[in-house]
């Protein structure tokens, strides 16, 4: 049997933050050619062990770190650099304002104190680059003006043109559709066969399983364990991470209440979605599902007033409105949480009392107008234990929370003005599944209460299990709404594919009139 080398050999690494265990004798290995996934929840060491590998970080004392084979000591992120040792983050770090060229053959020039550049060279190098790795990409294309799957691709591509011979992958399909996922796949697989390994970190364990040949599961610092794609399945994998079995909930039923809170009729907003109609009852939670691109963030952000519609009616509580800002939305009652909730949702470099006091204004101001330092902390402290925030303190800065706390910290500031709707954009995206489970398990006591819903998701589960009805759509159209006790998985992803592909619905499938 011939015994596979490693790329990358870690033993006993330990890392500890002001007496605070982030990593514990943790030990990883990645193959030469192999996809490697790492998984586990918020805070167990993942973005740790990324920063050592890299050379950002430095392990504890008696920590062995070994590259093809070779001893490394004090590994820099220079040295990491140099021995092919590559990370695409989910922000991607490219020049948005240079062409594709430009871009992939960045790093090469980078370290040159040559202010001359021979321009016929950088085409040549990045088209050999796009040529090796069989992707056919304009080379003068401004990289801001691609969609976010063709620049994850440019900067895989610059990561290859700088003699990569590991890449990790931090959340690679968190912003892409399911056709933008599969060739991102097909991509990372004609990377192995090339014999460059990669490391996969995400919290979509569907994917993390589909793509991987092995995963690696940490929990509180701890490395769980190494398991072949084989020996796993989603529900044990979520068990391995949280020390716990998480039982998916039963799909909701239709609420038995049908009082319309909301009807949309004819909404247009031209170049973006057109002939909308639909209702949503109180205490319901409507899902809308349909590939990226397909209107749904822009509807939303029309019924929250920062997308007026061009024409069409917006009927709440039975009378017609108008909403022509935020402001308006918020005064009838309607909160929206963004997709993007650190460039949309938060005041990063802010406090957690900050940002949920930005909302709730009227709350902690006395009759002066004036804000009351008591109310505001004490407004604070309740959303931490209501919503099960994860902090030490409220004066800490919201950018120092995991993923699903920060979330967390977005939902409490506009459930806590009490609207009667709530929108939410993608809320779970990029967070762990413990995490998740809070929000979904929140979303649905909301819900009970008589607050009306509309969760937007990409993820066919997570509307599938959360709502009681699904609305389906492509390019700014309705093209079906579904009862989600008539579906499974991999019916509902076969309705978004087909509709991702030509538009045509699944006939076979049960519609709701």
């Amino acid at each position: 049997m011939i015994e596979i080398s490693a790329f990358l050999d870690l033993r006993n690494i330990s890392k500890y933050y002001s007496g605070v265990i982030a990593l514990d004798k943790v030990d990883f290995r990645v193959e030469e050619g192999e996809i490697h996934g790492l998984v586990g929840e918020n805070g167990s060491g993942k973005s740790t062990l990324v920063k050592i590998i890299t050379g950002v970080v430095q392990p504890e004392e008696g920590a062995i770190i070994e590259i093809k084979g070779e001893r490394v000591h004090n590994l820099t992120p220079f040295e990491a650099f140099k021995r092919g040792i590559h990370v695409v983050h989910q922000d991607l770090s490219l020049f948005p304002n240079l062409s594709v060229a430009e871009n992939i053959v960045s790093h090469l020039y980078l370290e040159k104190k040559n202010s001359f550049i021979n321009w016929a060279k950088v085409r040549k190098q990045a088209h050999e680059v796009l040529r090796k790795l069989d992707l056919d990409m304009d080379l003068d294309a401004i990289v801001g003006d691609l969609r976010i799957a063709d620049q994850q691709l440019v900067a895989i591509c610059r990561a290859i043109a700088s003699d990569a011979k590991m890449l990790i992958l931090d959340e690679p399909t968190s912003s892409l559709t399911w056709r933008e996922v599969e060739r991102l796949f097909h991509f990372i697989n004609s990377l192995k066969k090339r014999g460059i390994s990669v490391i996969f970190i995400s919290h979509r364990l569907s994917e993390v399983l589909e793509i991987s040949d092995k995963v690696t599961v940490l929990r509180n610092g701890v490395n769980v364990g190494t398991f072949s794609k084989e020996e796993l399945d989603e529900n044990r994998l979520v068990s391995l991470m949280t020390g716990k079995s998480i039982i998916f909930q039963k799909k909701m039923k239709s609420v038995e209440n049908r009082e319309v809170i909301l009807k949309i009729e004819n909404l247009t907003r031209k170049g973006q979605y057109e002939n909308i109609n639909f209702s949503l009852y109180k205490g319901e939670i409507l899902g809308i599902i349909g590939p990226r691109g397909s209107g749904r963030t822009e509807l939303a952000t029309s019924l929250f007033g920062l997308n007026p519609p061009d024409s069409g009616k917006i009927f709440f509580e039975g009378k017609e409105v108008k909403i022509k800002n935020n402001m308006e939305a918020v005064k009838l009652g309607i909160a929206y949480v963004p997709e993007n909730r650190i460039l949309q949702g938060l005041v990063l470099d802010h406090s957690i009392e900050n940002n949920i006091a930005i909302t709730n204004l009227g709350k902690i101001s006395n009759k002066y107008g004036l804000i009351d330092k008591d109310l505001k902390r004490s407004l604070s402290i309740e959303a931490l234990k209501e919503f099960r925030i994860k902090a030490q303190d409220v004066e800490l800065a919201v950018k120092t929370l995991s993923g699903g706390n920060q979330q967390k910290v977005v939902l409490a500031k506009w459930i806590l003005t009490s609207p009667k709707i709530l929108i939410l954009d993608s809320p779970t995206n990029g967070i762990d599944v413990g995490a998740k489970e809070s929000i979904h398990n929140l979303i649905k006591e909301l819900a009970e209460k008589g607050m009306s819903i509309i969760l937007i998701s990409d993820e066919e589960s997570e509307v599938l299990y959360n709502c009681s009805r699904i609305i389906v759509m492509k390019e700014g159209k309705i093209l079906g709404e579904y009862n989600p006790e008539s579906l499974s998985e991999k019916s509902l992803r076969k309705i978004i594919q087909q509709v991702g592909e030509n538009g045509d619905q699944e006939k076979s499938f049960e519609q709701i009139n």
